[in-house]
């Protein structure tokens, strides 16, 4: 039995995927690491990319979905066919240092009050992402998606200049690492987000089961500038994604 599975959800970006996983096979606990790459019915031609490049690779198990199960449903999908004990969800255009997870894996066996544990993502012109979060409210949504963010800003963000683990209230869900089985006990995911907020309400569960939400800024992962959920007032006529980001917000 694998110590870690790392999973890589899919869909339609089969070059970052493949990027993700071959960082990922560099891990300093590879040997010890399946990694579940997963096509979320991308319905084009990833799984034959990603077949090709995969199928005889020792520690990488294929997997497609029949439909678009959406971010959340499609990573837990994957969680319950991987059979480590710590699991790490990855953005397919994620890059993670070399002793990562070694690390957060350390650090949650000698702190079991962690529930999650995440690194800070740096974007590549070296800007750090605003991923450890206070938990929103409605109105930071609207603020977000209207003409007020211009002149009212509340910040997503309050971590300080440290490199030291820091108590968060959520982190975004682009690269963490949990125990498989107290993920499942949280039944992962809630399946009533297809997409955005999934981690916030994660996040708040693991709060509510008694557990901490860890950000380690000391630990990086390369991340991508673009975001799905970007875009204001006008995005909401024209970007289905950003209909889903506001949708998911107020549940």
């Amino acid at each position: 039995m694998p110590l870690a599975s790392a999973v890589v959800l899919n869909f339609k970006s089969y070059r970052d995927s493949i990027r993700c996983v071959e960082a990922l096979q560099k891990q300093t606990i590879a040997n010890d690491l399946e990694i579940l790459l997963i096509d979320n019915h991308s319905d084009d031609e990833s799984m034959q990319y990603l077949y090709n490049r995969f199928r005889d690779t020792p520690g990488v198990k294929l997997i497609e979905t029949n439909a678009n199960l959406g971010y959340g449903q499609g990573n837990v999908y994957a969680v319950d066919r991987a059979e480590g004990e710590f699991i790490m969800v990855i953005n397919p255009d994620n890059r993670l240092e070399e002793n990562g997870l070694e690390r957060m894996i350390d650090a949650m066996k000698k702190d079991p009050t962690i529930g999650l544990i995440a690194p800070r993502l740096v974007y590549p012109d070296g800007s750090v992402r605003d991923s450890a979060r206070r938990f929103p409210t409605v109105l930071d949504i609207l603020r977000k998606r209207t003409f007020l963010g211009r002149w009212s800003h509340m910040p997503e963000t309050y971590i300080s200049g440290s490199t030291d683990p820091v108590e968060v209230d959520w982190i975004a869900g682009a690269c963490f690492v949990m125990r498989k089985d107290f993920f499942q006990q949280l039944h992962g995911f809630d399946p009533r987000f297809f997409l955005f907020f999934e981690d916030a309400d994660l996040c708040r569960r693991i709060w509510a089961a008694g557990k901490r939400v860890v950000y380690w800024p000391a630990i990086t992962a390369k991340d991508r500038r673009e975001r799905l959920s970007q875009g204001g007032v006008l995005s909401l006529l024209n970007k289905k994604t950003a209909r889903i980001h506001l949708a998911s917000g107020i549940k």
